[in-house]
């Protein structure tokens, strides 16, 4: 194996939205559905940046810091979180001035959703593009920020920040794949 380091994302992104934490979810005032939720009637592309992040079901995998092999590319996921990841909530925080902190924190969008080798299965963003539903605990399902936590989906349990740790010894952190909850 060649010299690990950390996988960078060569993307950044000018992003100044208020990450969203509400959608619409097609539900009238007394509970009963008008229309059909945004995330079945629409395309990742057709979305709204409100409609894009509420998709974000909070879990913090894309915030583990990855490792890539020099040599042959391949990419390891730590239980290492960045620097501005709330290891309590899995929220970032500080997410309209992260570019600032964290250059080159990696920008989700459509085209990636795609391509990004280490998005987990569970992840909206995936599950949408794959032509799945999302999961009974995804927070626009649920009505609760907390289910993520409740279904093992999120980091909270393993996660430990970056900042605790030499840069040497990121690798002494690397996991298996975190286990997937459909």
């Amino acid at each position: 194996m060649g010299e690990i380091k950390r996988a960078l994302d060569d993307t950044t992104a000018d992003d100044t939205t208020a990450k969203s934490t509400t959608a619409d979810d097609g539900a009238t005032d007394d509970g009963e559905s008008s229309t059909a939720p945004f995330w079945r009637t629409k395309s990742l592309e057709e979305m709204s940046r409100a409609e894009w992040e509420s998709l974000c079901d909070g879990c913090g995998r894309c915030c583990l810091l990855k490792l890539q092999d020099e040599d042959t590319d391949e990419i390891f996921v730590t239980r290492l979180g960045c620097r501005l990841l709330d290891v309590k909530s899995c929220q970032c925080k500080d997410y309209h001035h992260r570019f600032d902190h964290v250059p080159d924190c990696v920008t989700i969008d459509a085209p990636k959703v795609r391509t990004l080798p280490w998005l987990p299965i569970s992840c909206a963003y995936r599950r949408l593009a794959e032509g799945r539903e999302l999961a009974w605990w995804h927070p626009l399902v649920s009505g609760s920020s907390e289910t993520v936590h409740q279904a093992g989906v999120s980091v909270r349990r393993i996660v430990r920040s970056e900042t605790r740790v030499q840069e040497q010894d990121y690798w002494r952190y690397i996991i298996d794949d975190l286990p997937d909850v459909n």
